[in-house]
Formats: C-alpha cells, sequence, structure tokens
C-alpha cells in the first residue's frame, strides 16, 4: 500500500514569541495559539491547514511547528504570561491547533545558522538578520517553509536519537 500523500500546509507562518508562551504551549499541547490585540486581520488569515514556525525572541531560535485546525475566534481568557504590566496582553485571537514538531529546549534550531539560507531575511542587511522576526506573525514562502521543516525536523531526529 503507498503510503498517504504529503499535504503541504496551505500557508506558513512564523510567529515571534517568548520561551515563556512557548512552554505553556507545550504545556497545553498546542491545543490553542493566541495573537496579539493588533493582529486581528492576519490572524483572520489563518486557515486549518497552516503550519505556524515558532520563534523564540531571546534565544533567537526556532522552537517548532504546529497545525492550525480551526478559523480565528476570539477569547480573552488568561492563557500566556500577559505581557508587560505596562501593556497588558490577552492575546485575545485564537485558532485551535495540535503539535506537528516540538523541539526540546536543547534541539531549539538557532536561527543565525538557517539566515543566509532563508528568503524572507534577505530583505535585511546580513549583520541585522534578527529584524526579519520583529513582530508577532508573518508568512514565508514555500522554499523558506521547506527548509524551516526540514532543520527542525532533523533537529527533532537528533534529538530523539540523543534523548
Amino acid at each position: 500500500m503507498p503510503a498517504p500523500a504529503y499535504n503541504p500546509p496551505v500557508a506558513t507562518w512564523i510567529l515571534t514569541g517568548s520561551l515563556e508562551n512557548l512552554r505553556v504551549n507545550v504545556e497545553r499541547g498546542f491545543d490553542v495559539i493566541g495573537l496579539k490585540e493588533g493582529r486581528r486581520r492576519q490572524a483572520a488569515e489563518l486557515e486549518p491547514g497552516d503550519e505556524i514556525v515558532f520563534y523564540v525572541t531571546g534565544v533567537q531560535a526556532f522552537g517548532g511547528i504546529a497545525r492550525v485546525r480551526s478559523e480565528m475566534f476570539e477569547d480573552r481568557a488568561p492563557i500566556w504570561p500577559q505581557g508587560t504590566k505596562r501593556r497588558p496582553e490577552p492575546y485575545p485571537w485564537r485558532v485551535e491547533a495540535e503539535p506537528v514538531t516540538v523541539l526540546d529546549e536543547d534541539s531549539f534550531v538557532p536561527a543565525e545558522e538557517l539566515a543566509a539560507e532563508l528568503d524572507h531575511v534577505r530583505k535585511w542587511p546580513s549583520e541585522h538578520w534578527h529584524l526579519a522576526f520583529q513582530g508577532q506573525l508573518r508568512t514565508v514562502g514555500e522554499a523558506d517553509a521547506e527548509l524551516l521543516r526540514e532543520r527542525i525536523e532533523a533537529s527533532a531526529r537528533a534529538g530523539a536519537a540523543h534523548g
């Protein structure tokens, strides 16, 4: 019997967030992903089947991939650390999701290793590659999506082999 055909995601997004927020997502099994108040328009573009790659600020690395399972909905129940005292953030625009590949923190893929290969990053001067991941959410093209998927999955396999 042939293997099922690989269905590429409808779109691939990079979601920039803190390590604390990623840890909450991991603990919850990526059942829901929340986006900031100002990201409603982009959140509404998320579709079931899309994949979200998690870019972790501070450590400047990719921590995993989740797949969107629902249309966007609004929910302000607190789940994630609520931003700063100055600017509390409920992440009200949410989608149901499921994990695809989740890396242990010691297996995160450093973004700097991929920066020169990602089309998305080439819009910035190479010494300022990290600016490509400012702002919470953006889509990337299929070549970038494939590269990110390959590196994250390879890191997961390497981590499993050493675990």
